[in-house]
């Protein structure tokens, strides 16, 4: 049962921002590319970099025009797929992975995001970063230390070499612009490439990113253990989602299920919750919680602390509303009445294969934190993607639109925001001239929720590296549940404020502001 368990985690990580290319308007008057090659002629493009498997011209259909799809290997098991259309804008787009990844490239949410770059005249490549999530479940490829490397950082930087290389041969010449596009782990994707490979993008949308995997992983199995301890059914999240919201929502000026920044919350759930009577029955009790519950929540919204050291922060309060499936946000990430949590399987697969595959299995509540968070620092090395130094890419022009969702119960939204802040850091006032953050209020896992989760971060980003225009605002837009809201994001550290008139769902009546 659990290999299954495995396989619907990697599936359900195959995260992005439906909204990219939403935006996108091709100039009328911009010279497009054709071929000069036969698409059939990549049969024979094999060599010691690539094996090609199959290459073939796709006609025009369901509004993509005709294309030559090309499917290929790299060593030792990375699969590729580079899409060339018939009429080329000279631009080239990668899109990224979730998860474990190990995605079949030819598939699904990795074709569907080629289709979109394709119909706008780009070249589209994608990888499953080196293994088969369906023959090697979760993160069990890790034990072949190449296959790590490539999940790592080497399949994606290999990938769109080729890409290039094949692009070249067929239209005589390679892209002028090169774009990537993840959310998740394509999101790390984004910033490794920025850190380790500064040429092979000139930019890089960068979308909730588990740039501390490793953190992120030690932390889950914090809330494992205080959740085992004092388990939050689905029933009580109501009553947690309502208190907290009554709380905070007004804080930011309007009351409108949106959080704009949870930093400013100061909900508490050892004072704020109602608790349940001494020696009653208050495990599933809807209307209070038990004390054990409290400390789980106090856990959870705590940061994690070893030795006097502060290495992850808590998570921020956003995320337990109600969201379009009609169950909390926090369903199934952190709570789960039936089954383990998609954090627990991702954790339970971490630490079994990635971090310490000499324990079969480990674990999890015997995990010593001052002892074995030492052991981890090659795993840090090899996977997460926390270097703030981005001076390659920044001198070479190269432009990062970054954004993350305040209601995201998958990933904490402060990794990326504390991220940035460290960039920031570093660079002064510059960051904002190749860097920006958008915060997204009410938006859980890359995308959808009660906030504006559907944008276009992509064309915004091509208008900043190609017309030197740097995105001042970002229109997002929600249509669910009879809803339709539009509402700019900006980059932080602004917020949308209201600007007092008209209605509270349109943009326009909304500025960047400082916050207050």
């Amino acid at each position: 049962m659990r290999p299954i368990l495995f396989l619907l985690v990697t599936s359900s990580l195959i995260a992005q921002n439906g909204g990219q290319f939403r935006d996108w308007k091709p100039d009328p008057a911009e010279a497009r590319i054709r071929p000069v090659k036969a698409c059939a002629e990549f049969r024979s493009a094999t060599g010691y970099e690539f094996s090609i498997i199959a290459a073939e011209l796709v006609a025009e259909a369901a509004g993509v025009p005709e294309y030559c799809r090309v499917t290929g290997l790299i060593q030792p098991d990375i699969r590729f797929e580079v899409d060339l259309p018939s009429s080329w804008n000279k631009r080239l787009y990668m899109s990224g992975n979730g998860g474990f990844a190990g995605d079949n490239v030819e598939t699904g949410g990795a074709l569907a995001n080629r289709m979109k770059a394709i119909r706008n005249g780009f070249v589209a490549t994608g990888t499953n970063t080196g293994h088969d999530a369906m023959l090697e479940q979760g993160a069990s490829f890790a034990l072949s230390r190449q296959k790590l490397l490539d999940f790592a950082f080497r399949a994606v930087h290999v990938t769109v070499m080729t890409a290039k290389t094949l692009t070249a041969a067929y239209y005589g010449g390679g892209p002028s612009r090169s774009y990537f596009d993840g959310c998740s782990t394509g999101g790390r994707q984004g910033l490794i490439l920025a850190q380790r490979f500064p040429d092979d993008f000139d930019g890089i949308v960068v979308g909730a990113p588990v740039l501390n995997f490793t953190g992120t992983m030690i932390n889950y199995a914090r809330m494992i253990r205080a959740l085992a301890a004092g388990p939050i059914p689905e029933s009580k999240m109501k009553l947690l989602a309502e208190t907290l919201y009554a709380e905070c929502d007004a804080k930011d000026g309007l009351t409108d299920g949106l959080i704009d920044d949870p930093r400013k919350c100061n909900f508490k759930p050892s004072r704020d919750l109602p608790k349940c009577a001494t020696g009653a029955n208050g495990e599933s009790d809807p209307s209070c919680f038990t004390e054990k519950q409290i400390e789980s929540l106090e856990t959870i919204y705590g940061d994690m602390v070893v030795q006097g050291k502060r290495l992850f922060p808590g998570w921020p309060v956003g995320a337990e509303t109600v969201i379009q499936t009609g169950r909390s946000g926090w369903v199934p990430w952190l709570i789960r009445d039936e089954g383990l949590t998609q954090s627990a399987n991702l954790a339970t697969s971490f630490f079994r294969f990635m971090a310490f595959p000499e324990r079969n299995p480990p674990d999890i509540a015997k995990l010593d934190f001052e002892k074995d968070i030492p052991r981890m620092e090659p795993i840090h090395t090899i996977l997460d993607a926390t270097d703030t130094d981005l001076t390659r890419f920044q001198k070479r022009g190269g432009r990062i639109v970054m954004y993350h969702g305040w209601a995201d119960a998958a990933l904490n939204p402060l990794m990326g925001l504390e991220y940035y802040e460290k960039v920031t850091e570093r660079f002064g006032t510059a960051t904002k001239d190749f860097f920006r953050l958008f915060m997204v209020p009410g938006m859980p896992h890359c995308s959808g929720g009660p906030g504006v989760g559907t944008f276009d971060a992509l064309t915004a980003l091509t208008q900043w590296v190609e017309k030197g225009t740097p995105p001042e605002r970002i229109i997002g837009a929600q249509n669910a549940r009879g809803m339709k809201r539009t509402r700019p994001l900006c980059p932080h550290p602004q917020v949308a404020r209201y600007k007092g008139t008209g209605s509270s769902e349109e943009a326009a009546n909304f500025a960047c502001a400082a916050p207050k």
